[in-house]
């Protein structure tokens, strides 16, 4: 991984003002510092719309996320492997934000997102873990959203219901990816991918 990219994936702080902040300070990427029981208690609070709010809050951490990191970008005119690179270098910041080890895998007609050691797995004996299942969900789509890559996802396998690992499955809307953009089926580490840039 490159110098230039190591330091914009890490966290850092100003002591000053007593702030965890994301990369370079001018992206103004504050982190707030919570627990997984902290959300699972928003998710109990949030009542019976629980699910849809939060995917929502989800799709904004997801959105803000992109946006902070690449301000005034219009992506619809970016070529799809330089927003798959995107998309993988996000799960790459994701993973050392602590959401767990992320891997993202591009097949014809869909995405298959990893994520082993998520969040939730620090709450299996609370039922209402499984709220922290719509986040990851959220987050992702929230991504998808600003990259301009159309799909619709949910979760397909979930480790809180005695799996290995939480799987999301985002199928393309309308498309197909071209052959040279397709994952081998071997498992591609996210960050094996961004050693190569």
């Amino acid at each position: 991984m490159s110098k230039r990219l190591k330091k914009a994936l890490q966290i850092m702080i100003d002591e000053k003002e007593g702030h965890l902040f994301f990369g370079d300070k001018k992206k103004d990427l504050k982190l707030l510092m919570l627990r997984p029981i902290d959300l699972i208690e928003f998710s109990e609070f949030a009542g019976t719309n629980a699910d849809d709010i939060l995917i929502w809050v989800g799709k904004s951490l997801g959105r803000t996320f992109m946006e902070k990191f690449f301000y005034s970008k219009d992506w619809g005119s970016e070529t799809m492997p330089t927003r798959k690179g995107v998309f993988l270098g996000s799960l790459e910041a994701l993973e050392l934000m602590g959401y767990g080890q992320i891997i993202g895998k591009f097949r014809k007609d869909h995405i298959l997102i990893e994520v082993e050691d998520s969040i939730a797995c620090e709450e299996t004996d609370n039922i209402m873990a499984k709220n922290l299942c719509l986040l990851y969900l959220g987050i992702f789509s929230g991504l998808f959203d600003i990259l301009q890559m159309d799909v619709d996802g949910e979760e397909i396998g979930c480790a809180l219901l005695e799996e290995e690992k939480c799987t999301f499955k985002f199928d393309f809307i309308g498309g197909e990816l071209e052959t040279g953009l397709i994952d081998e089926e071997s498992e591609e580490n996210v960050s094996e991918f961004l050693s190569t840039l």
